[in-house]
């Protein structure tokens, strides 16, 4: 899946169903080498994890990042908490929307851009279950639209 120089390594989808999305931005990441070996086999969970601040700096909580096999014997942790890398202006928006409006910062996708590895984290709020059902209704009808003008293209004189 590669597309403009960037190769994504793994999704949350939970998220885009959970949470209704704001704002998104992207964010670098502290890694070691057994880490990014990891990340390119794609051992990668996003599921459940989600952003934490502490003072002028942001991490990546519970992001599981499967230990490295071939590595020797100074392996990383798989679920330690890892260190964003922001501008300070993105931080300090970030931050003040999570402690003042009550939003929550999750991530939603890895990838690698230009041999980097970058993390979409996502200012979002969190949806209740009658948008759940109404976002699911929206998407089938959307896919019954598409299916059905596909079928009426087929028998066209057009094509």
């Amino acid at each position: 899946m590669t597309t403009d120089g960037i190769l994504i390594v793994s999704e949350n989808k939970k998220a885009r169903h959970d949470f209704t999305i704001v704002e998104v931005f992207e964010a670098g990441l502290v890694l070691t080498g057994s880490e990014v070996k990891s990340i390119r086999d794609r051992k990668v969970q996003l599921k459940d994890s989600y952003i934490l601040f502490k003072g002028f700096e942001a991490y990546w909580m519970k992001g599981h990042i499967a230990v490295y096999m071939a590595s020797s014997y100074n392996n990383h942790e798989p679920e330690r908490s890892r260190k964003l890398l922001l501008n300070k202006s993105e931080l300090s928006e970030l931050r003040a929307s999570v402690d003042q409006k009550g939003m929550t910062c999750v991530p939603l996708k890895l990838y690698f851009k230009r041999g980097r590895a970058k993390l979409e984290i996502a200012l979002v709020k969190g949806k209740d279950l009658y948008d759940k059902r109404q976002d699911i209704k929206d998407k089938q009808v959307k896919l019954e639209m598409k299916r059905a003008m596909s079928h009426s293209r087929k028998g066209s004189k057009y094509e």
